[in-house]
């Protein structure tokens, strides 16, 4: 009598090693995909929440919320409003997960992807985020009518991207992104901030990227101080000073905005710059967030909490690792 063949037994072991071997493709593959979405899930994280109390949040990496509070500096610099802001993060989000990145689509490059070779900037431009945000800009104030139009119809007005419909699915996240960096939500963002993940340091560093992303306007008249003590021209030379504070005196008007929330989006700026420039406190309008905390939370300062924190908001203090 005939062995029993083996044929069946070895095709079922083949098969099981296919299935395995697909199972690990497709983890591997989702691990890239949410390394190219995050920046990389080991860096200290960043999280933005809805100010409305329903639960709403974002969570970011440092490198996403410098290149965010840029975009937002450079949108309220030219005095365009919220939702301007929020039309520009959600397509640098779809474009680039909001990663200054050099390779995409043919000569795509950048926050926005943006080509060389149709006008949008030499390819180091593109590569500037300031430069790169401003264009995008440029292109989006002259959509008629953006600011009323679905955000994925006046982002694709602007892009011309192969896939329109693909920026609308970011417009939450956007959104609460934008209402933080514009000042508009208090207290939202935070990040945990590490110091001493760059060399770059000091309020002199601090500065620097202020005027980057803000103008130099952001630093007069009188404006920004090394040290602790008042600001205003009235106080008395060194007074309270400390090299690692930098103090930023917010006033009617600037960039547009009301003094509460310029305020707020100077202090926003600030934490999500945290660990690029090696800040480890940000104090403004009665709270006060601190690097390095588990929670990462804005925390209050005065008795009299957020009441307080309306009437006599004060400047925005920045305090560096040097």
């Amino acid at each position: 009598m005939p062995e029993p063949s083996t044929t069946p037994r070895r095709r079922r072991g083949r098969l099981y090693r296919c299935g395995a071997a697909f199972v690990v493709l497709l983890a591997v593959a989702g691990y890239l995909v949410v390394q190219y979405v995050t920046g990389g899930a080991g860096a200290p994280g960043c999280k933005v929440v809805s100010a409305d109390g329903d639960g709403a949040a974002y969570e970011f990496t440092p490198e996403q919320a410098v290149n965010a509070a840029t975009i937002a500096a450079v949108g309220t610099g030219r005095n365009l409003p919220e939702r301007a802001v929020t039309i520009a993060l959600a397509t640098a989000l779809q474009e680039s997960a909001l990663r200054n990145i050099d390779y995409g689509d043919r000569d795509s490059l950048g926050l926005f992807q943006q080509r060389p070779s149709q006008g949008w900037g030499t390819e180091q431009e593109v590569m500037d985020p300031t430069y790169s945000a401003g264009i995008f800009y440029d292109h989006l104030v002259k959509v008629d009518g953006y600011t009323e139009l679905p955000l994925t119809v006046a982002a694709q007005r602007v892009q011309r991207s192969g896939f329109p419909d693909a920026y609308a699915k970011h417009e939450p996240d956007a959104a609460l992104l934008a209402a933080a960096l514009t000042g508009h939500s208090a207290a939202t963002l935070t990040c945990e901030g590490r110091p001493g993940t760059t060399r770059v340091a000091g309020t002199d560093a601090v500065r620097t990227a202020l005027a980057r992303d803000f103008g130099q306007d952001v630093l007069e008249p009188a404006g920004a101080v090394v040290g602790d003590g008042d600001p205003t021209p009235a106080a008395s030379p060194g007074a309270g000073r400390d090299a690692r504070t930098l103090t930023l005196p917010v006033t009617e008007g600037s960039g547009g905005l009301g003094v509460t929330q310029r305020g707020w989006q100077l202090a926003h700026w600030a934490v999500a710059n945290a660990s690029a420039l090696r800040i480890e406190k940000v104090s403004y309008a009665g709270r006060e967030w601190t690097a390095g905390n588990t929670d990462s939370q804005w925390r209050a300062t005065e008795t009299d909490g957020a009441a307080g924190a309306e009437k006599n908001a004060g400047p925005v203090r920045i305090v560096t690792a040097q």
